[in-house]
């Protein structure tokens, strides 16, 4: 908050209306031993025309460096409408629609988001959003488990080529609640899953198996022959998406003969800035025979006793409002700030702006990866068909490479060996609908500088 009114005065009023005399008896029921008495690593006070010359500084030290980094989080451009809109105080003060009679504005955008996420997807119903696209797929996991009642044998097939980050997430909050997650085995010349790799769990009790599309190198998976692998052994099917793809992409509600049964990723593409990692949020759409085992909240239309239209919680089953034991998530909450973001950035782009977006990505990557692929000692690693990531194999180790650009204000990618070390000199690279051939040409002469210096060395 830039700006408290609140003057002494009206401070002295207020506590007199509650009656207590002074701040610190607000906090009476802290016993004195656990109180600090000093703030010796707190600096001096500044004034507000200091405070802000700091600020500006520090922010400063960020730059403003060309981003070719994906692995998750993308750097679109946000349309100024966007923030201009959310940070009204209608939408920027609000948060959980506990008093539902009370937050119609607020229950209609989240209704307004999960129809577009339902649509985007393919899928009958959408939840109002959890707290990111790793824990998303952690929660999916979890809740095939409760919807696949046949099974018993809380068995995941997780593919290598899932976002390792999300892998690991799963593992940390799936894992530890008795969740077999088994990796299958993915391709070292194409970056794609082992289609046979499924053979060996043929006729065994498997509860789900995921499936990301695009994967995490960016290629597309075959996912109509792995989902009907996966419905035929009785399985669920989990899909991992990212949300602007699905502009040009085959929605998972229409993969193999079927479509799949739950649906996550991750929001931040739509509309919400990379914010230095954070905060963004997941979605999760799924069939409507699974809706009671879906995490967080569900908003639904309706209409009152005089046939008005109005929105309500229609479901939510999660602990603030039934027994901890019997709640389907005990970790999820609505995103509601950048929810609203999304659901304006969809309104304002637009089925056909967002397929400009994911087609404008798409054309720049495969212009990166041209222009790059072009120099010494670079050359693409898998050459199949991709969206707006590639993977690329350089003549010298990657994490000095990206340090030098990072000198010249160039964030040139991930570096894929932290996850993958049997890649050797990997680097994820990404480019959006932001990045302009100018910005690719200045990387392509940066990239190229580098490494002529590294083989000078």
């Amino acid at each position: 908050m830039p700006f408290i009114p609140h003057t002494e005065a009206d401070v002295a009023e207020m506590l007199a209306a509650i009656g207590v005399s002074s701040i610190d008896e607000l906090f009476d029921e802290i016993p004195a031993a656990l109180r600090s008495r000093t703030l010796a690593g707190i600096p001096p006070a500044l004034t507000e025309m200091e405070i802000g010359r700091l600020m500006q500084e520090r922010a400063e030290l960020d730059g403003r460096p060309l981003v070719f980094v994906g692995a998750g989080a993308y750097d679109h451009h946000v349309p100024a409408a966007v923030w201009q809109i959310v940070t009204r105080g209608e939408f920027y003060s609000a948060y959980t629609p506990y008093q539902a009679e009370a937050s119609q504005g607020t229950l209609q955008v989240v209704y307004e988001f999960q129809t577009m996420m339902a649509s985007l997807t393919g899928m009958p119903v959408a939840n109002a959003s959890l707290y990111d696209g790793a824990s998303a797929l952690a929660e999916a996991c979890l809740m095939a488990v409760r919807a696949h009642r046949r099974s018993k044998s809380a068995r995941i097939l997780m593919p290598g080529t899932v976002n390792p980050v999300y892998a690991a997430v799963t593992h940390a909050i799936a894992g530890n609640q008795n969740l077999a997650i088994e990796v299958i085995d993915w391709h070292r010349d194409t970056g794609l899953t082992v289609a046979d790799g499924f053979k060996a769990w043929s006729g065994q009790d498997v509860t789900a198996v995921v499936i990301q599309q695009p994967n995490f190198f960016g290629l597309f998976e075959d996912v109509d022959a792995i989902t009907n692998w996966a419905h035929d052994n009785g399985a669920l099917v989990i899909a991992v998406v990212n949300p602007t793809s699905l502009a040009l992409l085959k929605p998972p509600g229409e993969w193999g003969r079927d479509g799949v049964d739950i649906v996550v990723g991750e929001g931040q593409p739509l509309g919400v800035p990379l914010s230095s990692g954070g905060p963004y949020f997941g979605f999760m759409t799924s069939r409507m025979e699974h809706v009671r085992q879906m995490p967080g909240r569900i908003v639904g239309r309706t209409l009152d006793l005089d046939g008005k239209p109005g929105f309500t919680l229609t479901l939510q089953a999660r602990e603030q409002h039934i027994r901890r034991t019997k709640a389907t998530s005990n970790i999820c909450t609505n995103q509601g700030l950048l929810v609203t973001a999304a659901t304006i950035y969809m309104s304002l782009l637009g089925a056909a702006g967002l397929e400009r977006v994911a087609a404008a990505s798409q054309q720049r990557t495969r212009e990166l990866v041209d222009a790059l692929t072009a120099l010494p000692g670079v050359r693409l690693r898998f050459p199949g068909a991709r969206f707006h990531e590639a993977v690329l194999e350089l003549d010298a180790p990657v994490r000095p490479v990206l340090e030098a650009l990072g000198a010249r204000n160039i964030i040139g990618g991930y570096e894929l060996s932290q996850h993958y070390p049997e890649l050797g000199n990997t680097l994820l690279v990404c480019a959006t609908e932001a990045r302009t051939p100018a910005d690719i040409a200045a990387y392509a002469k940066a990239l190229a500088d580098v490494l002529q210096n590294a083989r000078a060395a």
